[in-house]
């Protein structure tokens, strides 16, 4: 049985380490090198970074924090953000990410996944989702949610999976920093679609949330911000309580 992973977010606006609810009203959350260090010693099993106005600004994903934060783990690492070019993708990994993540530009160009697939493998492929639920159908959005675009939900899953994506990071905007739960329903219907793995994000706030993403959501990972970085769920506790509920995780 593969191991459930656990992964805190870094959502960075301006070198800092921030987290809004639905997407709004961002808060300062920390520095995000300190913040990673502390993550890798506590036994989170990866950390993701999103450089989460760099698509809006029309800018680069800052390179310079993203070696600095490498040099301060030894888990996976994924950084997204900006990210529209097979050459960004060489410099984000030369500055010491193991992983990439497309959100927008997979959209405005479905080609550039295969692309990145086929130059640095699946495995360090990962396309990001934000979709949320509108007349009844889950709509992707780009621009870190801001804009809607009119592609499903699940036939976009399923075509990123086609083209070469290693994992998909599904992010529930209808639960972004509720603290409500996961949006179980629907990543159990899209971890039937799929064979690649599904990462869980959007309304984490218990222990017991965690445990319905695994067992009921059918995650491969769940992903999670403020609730790690305002210390609300350790994560040793965390790990030990889905142990101790028959979660197989690493401790």
């Amino acid at each position: 049985m593969l191991t459930k992973r656990i992964i805190p977010c870094l959502d960075i606006k301006n070198g800092r380490t921030v987290k809004g609810v639905n997407f709004l009203n961002l808060v300062d959350a920390g520095d995000p090198i300190e913040l990673a260090r502390k993550y890798a010693e506590d036994g989170a099993d990866e950390l993701v970074f999103l450089d989460i106005s760099a698509t809006q600004e029309e800018r680069e994903t800052i390179y310079d924090l993203v070696h600095k934060v490498a040099a301060e783990i030894n888990i996976p690492f994924t950084v997204g953000g900006g990210i529209a070019s097979a050459d960004k993708v060489e410099k984000i990994l030369k500055n010491g990410a193991d992983k990439i993540s497309v959100n927008s530009a997979a959209i405005y160009n479905p080609l550039l996944v295969r692309e990145i697939s086929s130059l640095f493998g699946a495995q360090c492929m990962v396309v990001a989702i934000d979709a949320k639920r509108i007349h009844d159908k889950w709509i992707v959005h780009t621009h870190g949610g801001k804009k809607a675009t009119e592609i499903e939900l699940f036939h976009w899953a399923q075509k990123m999976e086609e083209l070469g994506a290693g994992e998909i990071l599904f992010t529930s905007m209808d639960h972004d920093g509720t603290k409500s739960g996961f949006a179980c329903e629907a990543l159990s219907y899209m971890s039937d679609l799929l064979t690649i793995p599904i990462i869980a994000s959007g309304g984490a706030g218990s222990e017991i949330d965690f445990l319905n993403v695994f067992n009921e959501g059918k995650a491969d990972a769940g992903l999670a911000a403020s609730i790690f970085h305002f210390n609300e769920i350790p994560i040793p506790e965390l790990k030990s309580f889905l142990k101790e509920n028959g979660v197989n995780v690493r401790l």
